[in-house]
């Protein structure tokens, strides 16, 4: 941290924007510095042992973390962007101590965040604090997506966790969306659109 920058500064992730199925989970994160967690990084370039000894080490040393996740009904009704900024809010809301400053990965900023904030694009590899918010929610959501497969067999949520893969779209195919699919998005609105009746 650069000496300019106040001590309780929040980082701020989410993982899961693009899935079809699952929620959006946001994690914010304010790291101490006094309690160095080494290997921190952006959560899509470690391996998922390697960001599970990281979510321990986290949640042990931070001066605070929280985790939010934002459901099915909440994305379909508002959109997946304004879900997320959300998820964002509630995150830094949740936290304690308040920070004083919020770095968010990406070029946007939530609304109504009761501190001073800047938006960071590729901040997950940039910024230690969001490197953390991102391992936090993307272990979340894992495990999330992992105890949906056993509530909905058949998808394979547990290894894909809800993303557009070709196994995926097998299963939605063959078994239509559950009740954790996202129909306000295309692939999975498709398939619960009436068929078209022609002129009889």
């Amino acid at each position: 941290m650069s000496e300019s920058r106040p001590l309780l500064t929040a980082g701020v992730d989410e993982a899961g924007r693009g899935p079809l199925a699952g929620p959006v989970v946001v994690a914010a994160v304010i790291l101490d510095p006094a309690r160095r967690i080494n290997g921190l990084a952006d959560s899509k370039v470690l391996s998922a042992a390697r960001r599970e000894t990281l979510d321990v080490r986290i949640r042990e040393r931070a001066i605070a973390f929280s985790v939010i996740a934002v459901e099915v009904a909440e994305i379909d009704r508002h959109n997946i962007f304004q879900a997320t900024m959300l998820g964002m809010a509630r995150a830094l809301a949740a936290l304690a101590p308040a920070p004083m400053l919020a770095l968010i990965d990406g070029n946007h900023m939530p609304k109504n965040i009761q501190c001073s904030g800047r938006a960071i694009v590729d901040g997950d590899a940039l910024e230690p604090a969001i490197s953390a918010a991102s391992i936090l929610a993307k272990v979340a959501r894992d495990r999330i997506m992992c105890a949906l497969d056993a509530r909905y067999p058949g998808y394979g949520f547990a290894r894909h966790k809800g993303y557009c893969t070709p196994e995926h779209f097998s299963a939605l195919g063959r078994l239509g969306p559950c009740a954790e699919h996202r129909t306000s998005f295309a692939p999975v609105r498709q398939l619960t659109l009436p068929l078209s009746v022609g002129p009889g």
